[in-house]
């Protein structure tokens, strides 16, 4: 039942943001050099990296890690990143993830593949088994802004109470979240 909603909705969502994400796509074109779609190597169910593409935030020659390890982030930030980020637009292309099955609508937020901190203790807690997500209790709960072991209880705590009402919950959640831009960090 899962797949089958995460299917049907990302199609619906696909067919009301198509000409959002065409502008999108031509807005980072416009605004630097470089591909539109970035594609990040992250971490799926059982610990298989999968290529999850976003809309470049980035300029091209940014180090793979993760933003805050950077030392300074907005320098490496495009023109149009920051506002890319703040409205999670940059998400969008990840309903294709969904679409293939490598993602879902709800689930624990993919780790980059050298999360090696993060991936250690989602495999502690059996988080590992669920297929990531495009949102999660932890993106309701903080998103950006909560330490790795708080995150890693978030997800351990939707593991264990997932079902098809709590997901419903965490996407109005999401959505409420994004309109306010709460939790977002670059």
């Amino acid at each position: 039942m899962k797949r089958f909603f995460d299917i049907v909705t990302s199609l619906a969502i696909l067919m009301l943001c198509g000409v959002p994400m065409l502008l999108v796509a031509l807005l980072v074109k416009l605004t630097s050099k470089g591909p539109v779609l970035y594609w990040s190597d992250r971490v799926g169910r059982e610990n298989a990296i999968f290529s999850m593409p976003k809309f470049r935030t980035m300029r091209t020659n940014t180090p793979a890690v993760a933003t805050h390890l950077l030392d300074d982030p907005d320098r490496w930030l495009t023109p149009i990143g920051e506002f890319l980020r703040k409205t999670s637009l940059d998400e969008l292309p990840q309903l294709w993830s969904i679409l293939v099955g490598d993602m879902s609508l709800v689930g624990p937020r993919p780790a980059l593949f050298n999360q090696d901190d993060l991936v250690a203790l989602r495999t502690e807690k059996g988080v590992h088994r669920l297929v990531p997500g495009l949102t999660g209790w932890a993106q309701v709960n903080g998103r950006d802004e909560l330490p790795i072991p708080v995150k890693v209880e978030m997800d351990a705590f939707y593991l264990s109470h997932r079902s098809c009402a709590f997901d419903l919950r965490i996407i109005l959640l999401t959505f409420s979240k994004v309109v306010r831009s709460e939790g977002v960090k670059h």
